[in-house]
């Protein structure tokens, strides 16, 4: 996988925000000439995610530095299994291990999360989606981890879908308004409105809405958003959704569900990164 030139500029950053003018501790004790080979371990159980980027950080730094895989991404991996190697420079390695677990843990979390979500729902129509709810400038990494545990990406920015909100729907003075001008502007993307009761549904499907999300609406009002659409419009389920509850959301017969906890809330999975030479 190409790893996109934002997620490259942020790497670069993170580097620069723990390296600073210099790893002192490493300088101090490693000599520059002196070579090691490290390995990432898993110590918990996950679904892997990010190993791509990890990379990136050791190519930033030296690019001779050789970055071997050993798991699949998207892969379900063992306490104890071996994910990945570095070999290179000693002072490369331990200056970016820090930054590269930081990475891997956080998107191993993600994705291990995501498909605890995916499995609770199995055999149901409805799918995953993450949300906007992401770190600051790791949206690409954290959307792709998503995918990784087997999600879905809702739309990635405020550029690349039109989705009309409560706010919207107040500057502008009504969905009828909101959807007309939306299909005014832009006649070749979706238009997805956000409702939060029953009226407001009828009200985004006669004006044209082609997918209405379902803002924190009670599991009666869903099943019941499920029966009077018959499937004129994409239903999403939005709000209040947790691993205890969401297969019963998905048993309403929507077709998306989306989760901000998916990014926003993931625990970081436990990894580490040993010299082993």
């Amino acid at each position: 996988m190409e790893v996109p030139h934002s997620v490259v500029d942020f790497i670069r950053d993170a580097l620069k925000e723990d390296i600073g003018p210099g790893d002192i501790t490493t300088s101090f004790l490693i000599p520059e000439e002196s070579e090691s080979r490290a390995i990432f371990i898993a110590k918990v159980n996950f679904v892997l995610a990010g190993l791509p980027f990890a990379r990136e950080v050791f190519r930033i730094l030296n690019p001779s530095a050789v970055f071997r895989m050993f798991q699949k991404e998207g892969a379900s991996v063992s306490k104890g299994d071996v994910l990945a190697e570095v070999f290179g420079k000693t002072q490369v390695i331990l200056s970016g291990e820090r930054v590269s677990l930081n990475i891997l843990q956080r998107l191993c979390g993600i994705s291990t999360l995501t498909s605890m979500y995916v499995d609770r729902i199995k055999g149901l129509k409805a799918r995953i989606v993450d949300t906007r709810k992401t770190s600051p400038c790791q949206r690409f990494m954290e959307k792709y981890a998503v995918r990784m545990g087997g999600g879905d990406n809702h739309r990635f920015g405020l550029f690349d879908g039109i989705m009309i909100k409560d706010n919207h729907i107040k500057a502008v003075g009504s969905i009828q308004k909101a959807v007309e001008l939306a299909k005014r502007s832009h006649h070749l993307l979706k238009i997805e409105v956000e409702v939060e009761n029953l009226q407001d549904l009828e009200d985004a499907i006669e004006a044209g809405a082609d997918i209405v999300m379902l803002d924190n609406m009670s599991l009666t009002d869903i099943r019941e958003a499920v029966k009077v659409t018959q499937g004129r419009v994409l239903l999403e389920a939005s709000g209040g959704v947790n691993l205890e509850n969401v297969r019963e959301i998905a048993e309403t017969g929507v077709d998306l569900i989306s989760v901000g906890a998916l990014t926003h809330s993931a625990p970081a999975a436990d990894i580490s990164l040993k010299i082993i030479e």
